[in-house]
């Protein structure tokens, strides 16, 4: 069975966990799947934008496999591998294209943290998040200590993290964590219109872009200002003022598309 599916419309790829039947569970044979499809869209220049969604209503992903870790505790060293055979988060951020997280089901520690590695985040009514980490006795290691609180606060963060307890689709719209809560039935095609927004955009334009947030998001904030204007004059003195025009004309004329 293919432990993760790949489908292309365009620009736009859907990679999809497929182990509904674990919820998705995160296993070793799974992970090294899902590297393997990043570095594979990330090298296709064709691809601009994808969306990661997990198969089945229940799970986005539950996280690693715990039936796997619990036969063999030399599996607990994926919570802290670094290569993106082994975590998946690192397999994500190969792709220099923005990354969708189409969030259909739960989203549990591992799975969270995978939802967290996405650009954007998206959310079924059925979407659920939690981290168990400390519930189940393994300390995050691909991010979620840190991210977290970045993205929702250092007390929501602590209250999610030290508790164990899930966050509904709407809290974590109120939070910050996801951007939008649709109908299960609209989630796939609200991520893949969203991908497709993003794929009209001129790809290096977006890669640039997508790296310049990512830089300047890791920097204190007065060196990711200097980050900011070091990018910007080297990439604006390349512009032609032809371009910027032709551009802003193409804008216009979407908006009014969209309008009418």
């Amino acid at each position: 069975m293919t432990l993760v599916l790949i489908a292309r419309d365009g620009p736009v790829a859907t990679v999809t966990l497929n182990r509904p039947e674990a919820m998705n569970a995160l296993s070793r044979a799974l992970r090294a799947e899902l590297a393997a499809a990043m570095r594979g869209l990330a090298a296709d220049e064709s691809i601009r934008a994808i969306v990661l969604t997990g198969a089945g209503t229940r799970a986005f992903t539950a996280g690693l496999d715990l039936k796997e870790l619990g036969a063999d505790t030399s599996n607990l060293g994926a919570a802290n591998a670094e290569g993106a055979d082994e975590n998946p988060v690192r397999a994500i951020e190969l792709c220099p294209q923005p990354v969708i997280g189409a969030i259909n089901g739960v989203a549990i520690t591992g799975g969270f943290e995978v939802a967290l590695a996405c650009d954007i985040l998206i959310a079924s009514t059925h979407a659920r998040f939690a981290d168990t980490h400390a519930r189940v006795g393994i300390m995050p290691g691909w991010g979620l200590s840190q991210k977290l609180s970045r993205i929702v606060g250092l007390g929501r963060a602590k209250e999610l993290s030290l508790t164990g307890n899930f966050l509904g689709a709407e809290a974590a719209r109120d939070w910050g964590l996801v951007n939008r809560v649709v109908a299960p039935e609209a989630l796939l095609p609200a991520a893949q219109a969203l991908a497709r927004d993003i794929a009209s955009i001129d790809p290096a334009m977006v890669r640039g872009y997508k790296r310049l947030i990512d830089d300047g998001y890791a920097l204190p904030f007065a060196d990711g200002l200097a980050l900011e204007q070091q990018r910007s004059k080297a990439a604006n003195g390349a512009v032609r003022a032809e371009e910027v025009e032709a551009r802003r004309l193409a804008v216009m004329e979407r908006s009014r598309e969209r309008a009418g």
